[in-house]
């Protein structure tokens, strides 16, 4: 029974879910931006300034340590008490997180507590964000039409660009308008205290759509699980396997693209911060229209043909990003960012339904959760801090583009084989329910 009187709209949710991720993101994003521009000097200030990017670059990656812990207890809850309840707890938590780093005091005023707080906050946004994904994209896709689960599971998908664009033009936005030693000092800190703002508004409207139907038939025939989390491990372990490998080549570029090539050109090649920012900006707004288009294809294709397209379009880019952005030409620098931006929306948009329909709904909270998380660890969570280290090795982009190129082709392979996989259970897929109709 997909519907009731009381049921929010799918679009309703849909919008929800794309606001609520939007503002988790842009405070994830945030950080990734402050790392590869100040955090190293403001919090690591003994180290040399190679040193000092590394270490602030491991303070991000230490966020993605905790996200497994975000989505196995949030993914517990979430099969156990309800979606909803748990994306205004993740949201919250975010919020709380993202203020305190924007009113912490630096090392020189409180030494060594000053990066220890720094990774505390980066550990409880790591927590928040661990535990969103799968609610957000679950309530999106099971308040859904079955034809066109691709499509709304592609709302909350979209704020994951939509969120880098909220943080680039935050931080444009404030280095345009005051000094470098101003941005240094106190500027820096204006994208993390908005954030207040944007995450009441974001609780507000979570609190206002319904629980997902699904979740709720599941209560109504009693078929939860005790211990969703255990159940996934047994039942589904090549689903969860398959279904992480997926992530690890489109977030190893993702966050390549997002966070370390911003300090890659501007201290290794030179080039001014504020026309990365804009190049990277104007790439975000590619990959937001791409994740929709690519999702309404896949609902009327099937989800694989688009993501293994995709897929190999994204292990060309990632072996010219870096060659193309070393020419230090803007035009050319631009091109790569805008193909990396296309070829990754075709593989994030359709990836939310794809994941829902490995699991039954009495274990899907944990099930997208878990493979999320454990996809985001071993693809972006440490992608900057190896960058910078395989730079600071060898002295050139080589050994990226090799890692990139790696990555890439492991999360090209998970999509052609879990693409052949289906769990007895799970929801039916919007082109069998399509056949179904038309028999």
């Amino acid at each position: 029974m997909r519907t009731t009187a009381a049921t929010t709209s799918p679009r309703r949710v849909a919008m929800a879910s794309l606001i609520g991720t939007t503002i988790e993101w842009y405070d994830y994003f945030i950080y990734g931006l402050a790392a590869a521009m100040v955090f190293g000097p403001l919090f690591f200030p003994e180290f040399s300034s190679a040193a000092g990017t590394l270490a602030a670059f491991a303070t991000f990656s230490v966020g993605f340590l905790s996200r497994p812990l975000g989505g196995i207890v949030m993914g517990h809850f979430g099969d156990k008490v309800g979606r909803k309840s748990m994306l205004v707890i993740s949201l919250m938590m975010m919020g709380i997180a993202t203020v305190g780093i924007g009113l912490l005091p630096t090392y020189s005023a409180i030494g060594v507590w000053a990066p220890i707080l720094l990774v505390t906050f980066r550990l409880i946004q790591g927590v928040g964000v661990g535990g969103e994904w799968g609610g957000a994209v679950l309530m999106a896709v099971e308040h859904a039409p079955a034809r066109k689960r691709s499509f709304y599971g592609s709302f909350p998908q979209m704020g994951v660009p939509a969120g880098l664009i909220l943080a680039n033009l935050a931080f444009l936005g404030i280095t345009a308008g005051i000094s470098e030693e101003a941005f240094l000092a106190w500027g820096w800190r204006i994208p993390f205290l908005l954030s207040a703002a944007l995450v009441v508004v974001g609780i507000v409207i979570r609190f206002s759509i319904t629980e997902s139907p699904d979740f709720e038939k599941m209560k109504r025939d009693k078929t939860e699980e005790k211990m969703p989390v255990i159940t996934v491990l047994k039942r589904n372990p090549k689903e969860v396997a398959l279904a992480a490998g997926t992530l690890i080549g489109i977030n190893a570029v993702s966050y390549i693209f997002m966070t370390y090539l911003l300090s890659y050109s501007t201290s290794v090649l030179d080039l001014p911060r504020t026309q990365i920012l804009i190049f990277v900006l104007v790439a975000s707004v590619a990959w937001l229209v791409v994740i929709p288009a690519a999702s309404v294809v896949a609902d009327r294709r099937g989800n694989r043909p688009v993501m293994l397209l995709g897929s190999v379009g994204m292990v060309i880019a990632s072996l010219a990003l870096f060659p193309l952005v070393d020419t230090a030409i803007p035009a050319l620098i631009l091109i790569a960012l805008f193909c990396v931006a296309v070829v990754k929306g075709m593989v994030h948009g359709p990836l939310a339904a794809l994941y829902a329909d490995l699991f039954p709904a009495e274990i899907r909270y944990s099930g997208v959760s878990l493979a999320y998380q454990i996809g985001a660890i071993l693809g972006g969570g440490f992608a900057p801090t190896i960058a910078t280290g395989l730079y600071a090795s060898f002295g050139s982009s080589v050994p990226i583009t090799m890692y990139l190129g790696l990555t890439t082709i492991v999360g090209l392979t998970c999509v052609y084989l879990i693409g052949r996989r289906r769990t007895p259970g799970a929801a039916a897929p919007a082109s069998a329910e399509k056949a179904t109709l038309s028999a």
